[in-house]
């Protein structure tokens, strides 16, 4: 019984869509050589020669006919033999147009250019739309749909029929690789490769693979629909809307090429509007009067976020109202901007130049220097001044934009940071964020230096689009040799603390994450897990071609995990880079141990392993790392990933992001658990796939009104008592101004908390104020408050967790304020000899505190480190700690009730350090020793 729908059905319904977008509908056998409207002289004939010749003369009325045959001829021409060869010529004669050579009056040769397409007035091309089209080449086929611009073939459309079960969509992809071979000429000037069975709806590029035919959601970017609707009409009326099918063609398709091979790429529906709507809020931000920030585009990782930043690149720069921009490329890591610059560079054509890295602070000024244009990759390290200077003017110019990738807690630092260096060398400069991983809600910082989200493509639209394959969890966790209540809580921003946390918060960090590096190595724990990995990765192997990359806590790790399954496996070892089915890839120095000496590995010998893990025909199977290759890294023949590594949040998502690339069949990334990650990974999941944040918008206005507020509190505390020789003055002023601003708090009733609440306040409202001119106006007021705040934290903290405060932008404003005048040695500046830890405190020390000006801090000094002292005391003697504790709170409450003045107060508690030295001796006198 025949079905009553058919896949003419589907066909009709697609010429009737593109009818109603504006194309004439002609029948193939009516052009064809004998037809009623004859446009061809044979069924080898694949471009309408006519329509050519018509369209090009109106399009280019200055240019002679002569010259326009001319540019026809070359069109007609383009057979090498290597098809995406002739294709990448034809694309480039698209949007470059065609030079011909023509002779002047005074019979001297010059260039024109004839252009083929008139991007500006859609309405002055010729559009046409073919069905059943008879080409005969080595083969005689009939596709079902060609789209024609001014006579050339762009689009070539296969449909099956959807009643039809067998009538798949892929046997519509094989029979377009079937048409390749037989009648190439066909796809010379093609652009696009539709398929569908009227519910789904792919498209391809020329080269693309089965697994990267991807589908068009949207119409006009506004509303999205999903798998399961039917898709064929969103996708013509979204890509074949005559300002789009233009658009795409000129901005959006890039041709790499790697050596003798080709690749074309279009831009997927995701990547389309979020550029476009990109360079609609940078025009906007970088106009006059515009506030420089574009926003933030969060495309989840493996979607494909590099080639967006090119596409948008190209777009930016080719934009009249940016007239010839600088586009500044920023990362915080050189394998990052190794990455990208590698990406623009394959994308030359797109951008319109080649991009230049910049290899040091002095070139890179050098660059920005230039009248207009140029793409620079840098390092945000890189906007650093010379030592004590200030950082140069390089550009006032509006039309200079700053690409972030993954916007890093380094772009906050307006105080003494990279942040403020950028903008002191380039005020007028506009900024936008790419990020594979959302806006913490917590995170007020980005939206308030990048704008607000342009666009949000998250892991569970890039999964069903089949950007990416999904990830699948399965916990196989390594019983730790401790009970699960000792098992230490890892601070969710572990893996930055050496950046910006306080020194004390850093060491505590450190030594938690040192003592859980001890469990986890244990030589037992490896051998369970090395046993494990090999038994799983085995049979893994035997049902699924891929490889696999081993996430370790620590460099010692690493190599003992790689030693254990070498062990195990002994084939697997060479020491040959080029050989062997196992690597471990870190970073190290000639300093480091023997045993980590031959993993370590420069960045050419690192480039040739990675080379040796993205080839699937590569023996290299299994790569052991401890952060390397963790993001920016993509070898979608990565199918599982090991991991025995704390980690979560962004962190974690970057990571198991490198196994949900697309490749051939593959059915999903497996990250495999010994560690315990399967609670953060679930919460990391929820937050990757909300696409509401509308908690992260930053009324910016409201923000510098409480900043000023503050700020004016800030300075009346400061009232009477002048501090600008901390900005201008020499050294030994500056050094010696810190203390008397640490007096002068201390000496206020309750000066020390109002203070210290204070400046936290102005230092968030400042975070959520930057950039905006008044925040930077007051930036080195707001440090210096900052100095003073963490110098009364460090000396007069009595409680062992001095700034534990976890807001990112807080603490990086204060670590780099400090750090802007170097380390402030208090008890030097005081000219006090620092004390030993034992005994107590010197007779030296004390005399000395008793003749010191600054008496409220002397006295705060003193009581901090007597606090410190009976912390220690306490392990020994409970008893005697508490009545010195109750001693030393009773005269410190004098000096609160301000019943005694501070000096009487130090004598007192001096007094007392003398009689807890004594009792300390007497105690050793008798071997009362401490067991800890």
């Amino acid at each position: 019984m025949t079905s009553y729908f058919t896949e003419s059905k589907v066909e009709a319904a697609a010429l009737e869509w593109l009818s109603d977008l504006g194309y004439s509908i002609s029948f193939g056998a009516d052009i064809s050589a004998n037809g009623q409207s004859a446009e061809r002289f044979g069924y080898d004939q694949v471009i309408l020669v006519e329509r050519l010749t018509n369209a090009l003369s109106r399009i280019n009325p200055n240019i002679s006919s002569e010259l326009i045959e001319e540019a026809v001829r070359k069109l007609t021409l383009q057979q090498s033999g290597n098809l995406l060869a002739d294709n990448h010529a034809f694309h480039k004669m698209i949007t470059d147009g065609i030079s011909i050579e023509a002779s002047s009056d005074g019979g001297e040769r010059r260039y024109v250019q004839v252009w083929i397409i008139d991007f500006i007035n859609p309405e002055n091309n010729d559009w046409l739309a073919v069905n059943q089209l008879t080409v005969i080449g080595s083969q005689e086929r009939h596709p079902d749909i060609i789209i024609y611009i001014n006579g050339l073939p762009f689009a070539v459309l296969e449909l099956k029929n959807p009643a039809d079960e067998d009538a798949t969509i892929r046997k519509a992809f094989d029979q377009l690789q079937t048409y390749k071979k037989d009648i190439s000429s066909l796809f010379t000037t093609n652009e696009f490769l539709i398929i569908s069975d009227g519910t789904e709806a792919l498209i391809g590029s020329l080269s693309a693979k089965w697994e990267r035919f991807m589908p068009w959601r949207t119409i006009a970017g506004e509303k999205f629909g999903f798998k399961g609707i039917p898709e064929l009409e969103t996708m013509l009326k979204g890509i074949f809307n005559k300002e789009r099918f233009l658009d795409i063609i000129k901005y959006f398709i890039v041709f790499n090429i790697d050596e003798a091979e080709i690749t074309k790429k279009i831009a997927a529906y995701h990547q389309y509007h979020s550029v476009n709507k990109a360079v609609e809020s940078t025009t906007k931000a970088a106009s006059t009067g515009g506030d420089k920030r574009a926003g933030v585009i969060w495309h989840t990782q493996g979607s494909g976020k590099s080639l967006t930043m090119a596409f948008y690149s190209g777009k930016v720069i080719q934009n009249e109202a940016m007239s010839n921009p600088t586009i500044v490329v920023l990362t915080d890591r050189n394998d990052l901007d190794n990455q990208l610059f590698e990406e623009f560079s394959r994308s030359h054509e797109l951008i319109r130049q080649y991009p230049v890295q910049a290899d040091s602070r002095k070139q890179l000024q050098e660059l920005l220097k230039v009248a207009s244009g140029g793409v620079i990759f840098t390092t945000i390290q890189k906007f650093a001044p010379e030592k004590d200077e200030k950082y140069p003017l390089l550009s006032e110019r509006r039309n200079i934009v700053l690409i972030t990738d993954e916007a890093h807690r380094s772009q906050y630092e307006f105080i003494h940071g990279f942040a403020r260096y950028i903008r002191e060398g380039l005020p007028n400069a506009s900024f936008i964020a790419f990020t594979g991983t959302p806006i913490e809600f917590t995170d007020r910082n980005t939206p308030a230096v990048f704008g607000d989200y342009i666009d949000i493509y998250d892991i569970q639209r890039a999964v069903e689009d089949g950007f990416t394959v999904p990830i699948y969890y399965e916990a196989r966790l390594a019983k730790l040799s401790l009970k699960e209540d000792e098992r230490p809580k890892l601070d969710q921003k572990f893996e930055e603390i050496t950046e910006d946390q306080e020194y004390q918060i850093r060491e505590r960090l450190k030594n938690k994450w040192a003592r859980l590096e001890a469990v986890v190595g244990t030589e037992k724990r490896i051998r369970q897990v090395a046993e494990d990995i090999v038994t799983h990765f085995e049979e893994r192997t035997q049902v699924l071609e891929g490889k696999a990359l081993i996430v370790c806590m620590s460099r010692r790790i690493c190599v003992d995990l790689y030693e254990a399954i070498t062990k195990l496996r002994p084939e697997w070892h060479d020491k040959e880079d080029s050989k062997g089915a196992i690597k471990v890839v870190i970073t190290g120095s000639a300093a480091d141990s023997e045993k980590l000496q031959p993993h370590i590995r420069n960045k050419t010998l690192r480039e040739s392993i990675k080379k040796r893990l993205k080839d699937p025909n590569d023996p290299l199977k299994l790569v052991i790392v401890r952060d390397m290759w963790l993001t920016g890294f993509d070898a979608p023949v990565l199918n599982t990933m090991y991991v025995d590594k704390p980690m979560r949040g962004h962190n974690l998502m970057q990571a198991i992001a490198r196994v949900n690339r697309v490749y051939k069949d593959k059915p999903g990334g497996l990250i495999v658990d010994y560690i315990g990650i399967g609670s953060f990974l679930k919460e990391a999941l929820t937050a990757y796939t909300k696409t509401e944040k509308k908690e992260n918008v930053v009324n910016q206005e409201d923000a510098v009104a409480v900043m000023l507020e503050k700020y004016e509190v800030c300075k009346t505390m400061f009232h009477n008592f002048d501090y600008s020789k901390f900005f201008s003055g020499k050294a030994t002023e500056q050094t010696t101004i810190i203390p008397a601003a640490m007096n002068h708090i201390l000496s206020q009733e309750d000066g020390k908390n109002r203070y210290l609440k204070i400046v936290m306040e102005l230092s968030k409202a400042f975070a959520l104020s930057v950039p905006h001119e008044k925040a930077l106006s007051i930036r080195d007021e707001v440090g210096f408050f900052q100095v003073i705040r963490a110098q009364i934290l460090k000396h007069t903290q009595t409680s062992g967790k001095a700034s534990e405060e976890t807001d990112s932008a807080i603490r990086q404003i204060v670590s780099q304020a400090i750090s802007s005048k170097g380390v402030v040695d208090i008890f030097y500046t005081l000219g006090l000899e620092k004390p030993e830890v034992s005994p107590l405190l010197s007779d030296r020390f004390l005399n000395g505190l008793r003749k010191i000006e600054q008496r409220n801090l002397a006295l705060e000094l003193l009581r901090k480190l007597m606090y410190d002292e009976l912390k220690v005391r306490m392990r020994k003697n409970l008893v005697q700690s508490k009545v010195f504790s109750e001693m030393l709170e009773h005269s410190i409450r004098k000096y609160q009730n301000r019943t005694m003045e501070a000096a009487q107060v130090i004598n007192e508690l001096i007094d007392l350090a003398k009689e807890m030295r004594e009792a300390n001796r007497r105690g050793e006198q008798l071997n009362l020793t401490s067991f800890l």
